[in-house]
Formats: C-alpha cells, structure tokens, sequence
C-alpha cells in the first residue's frame, strides 16, 4: 500500500526565503534537517522557502508583530532539537532575540516581556532533542 509521511502541528508555510543577521553564532555554520535552516558562525540565519512553523506559542493571539520572531525563534529551537546549537547555551539568547525582534516589529514592551516570560518558563521542552516531532503515516498500514 502506498502511504505519505507526515509531521504535524504547524499552522504557517513560509512563502520567500528569509535571511537575517542575529547575535547567535555557533563555532562552525550549522544546518536543520532537510536544510530548511542554516546558520553561519558569523550569525547569519537563512530560512528557506515553504519552511514550516506553528507561530507564536501559548494563550496568545497571532499578531503580524509577533510572526517573524515566531520563524526565527522557531527556527533555533529545531536545530536545539536536532542537537546542531547546543540549547543550555543558546536557548536565552533565543528567547531574547524574539522579545527584541518583537519590539523591533511594534509590539509594546510589555506584551514583549511576557512573550519572553512564556517561552523562558514553558519553552524547555520545545528545545529538548527528546521532542522532535513523530513522522506519521497514512494510511494506516494494515487495515
């Protein structure tokens, strides 16, 4: 029987590749799997078109300021996840470049420092390599 695999819990696609310049700089260039995300030493993180996220996290609601710290902070949580950026290193300084890149965006400054109450308190797990996201496949085989 012929089946797909898939993972799920994501809710936005990104349309063009984005590529900026943030204050993480691993020692050597590193990439997620599937190269949807590189970052270089020198702090340069290209995310490549029609990478997928689930956006901002928790009881919040998906504002346009908030949506591309969401990709980038999303972005360096996976390749925590996948072991390429060790997270008791790097996680904090994810989780303050997305209150910065928030305010940068127009969020107050007080929806930012919650946004990073959020994360610093509940995103560990989001971060651990235990927590990579199952391949489901359908149909079911067997039936």
């Amino acid at each position: 029987m012929e089946c797909i695999s898939y993972k799920s819990g994501y809710k936005y696609q990104l349309f063009e590749e984005y590529c900026t310049d943030i204050p993480i700089k691993p020692n050597d260039t590193i990439s997620s799997s599937g190269n949807y995300v590189t970052l270089s030493k020198e702090g340069k993180i290209v995310i490549k078109k029609s990478y997928a996220w689930d956006g901002p996290s928790g009881p919040t609601i998906d504002t346009l300021n908030f949506m591309r710290g969401s990709l980038v902070h999303d972005a360096l949580y996976q390749l925590m996840r996948e072991n390429q950026l060790p997270r008791f290193s790097y996680r904090d300084q994810a989780d303050r470049l997305l209150q910065q890149m928030c305010k940068d965006d127009g969020m107050t400054s007080i929806r930012a420092w919650w946004v990073y109450q959020g994360v610093s308190k509940f995103g560990s797990s989001a971060s651990n390599p235990n927590n990579i996201k199952e391949v489901i496949k359908a149909p079911r085989v067997g039936l």
